[in-house]
């Protein structure tokens, strides 16, 4: 019994030891922040739901809900959609929109949604915004967080507004104006 414990006595002192001589290194910088900057983007996301090349395609469905709305509860959606300087089907591709989007209202047409604008041409051109959202898809103008970014948008933050501009059964082109405010 004594030789145990005379081990144990040994074991802590030499750990506490180890701790003693280790070294823990930090290298804290002061905080100087930059100056903040306001960007406003104008482009239009172009998505077709059909034919042979659709840029968003239903990933799953729920088959529990029977509500009669025309976007049922409950669909989850991938989107790969480009990003276009205008309305016009041949207007320069500026990037694409990549993202889910889960039609969540019950008693509502809503979804939430999740959408990376990456840019790739221009000033821009390695840069993406990411928006995080509630997206009432039945109002004339939606409004919609933007909660991050990389590139020139690095610790963006923002909102974008977004008007719809074609919609029928196979194509949504939806104008997007939005406003982000980054470092």
């Amino acid at each position: 019994m004594k030789g145990t414990s005379v081990i144990t006595w040994i074991l802590i002192v030499c750990l506490s030891t180890v701790a003693v001589q280790s070294q823990y290194y930090s290298n804290t910088r002061p905080y100087d922040p930059m100056p903040e900057k306001v960007t406003n983007l104008h482009f239009f996301l172009h998505e077709s739901l059909g034919g042979q090349n659709p840029t968003a395609v239903v990933l799953a469905q729920a088959n529990i809900t029977s509500n009669n709305s025309t976007v049922q509860f409950g669909i989850l959606y991938a989107v790969d959609d480009p990003l276009q300087a205008g309305p016009e089907p041949n207007s320069e591709v500026i990037g694409n929109a990549q993202g889910l989007a889960v039609v969540a209202g019950i008693n509502s047409t809503a979804a939430v949604t999740y959408f990376d604008f990456g840019f790739t041409t221009g000033e821009l051109n390695g840069s993406s915004l990411s928006v995080f959202s509630r997206n009432p898809l039945i109002m004339a103008e939606r409004e919609v967080s933007v909660v991050g970014g990389k590139g020139k948008f690095r610790m963006a933050k923002g909102f974008a507004l977004i008007n719809p501009y074609v919609l029928n059964a196979t194509t949504i082109i939806l104008e997007f104006n939005v406003t982000v405010v980054h470092y």
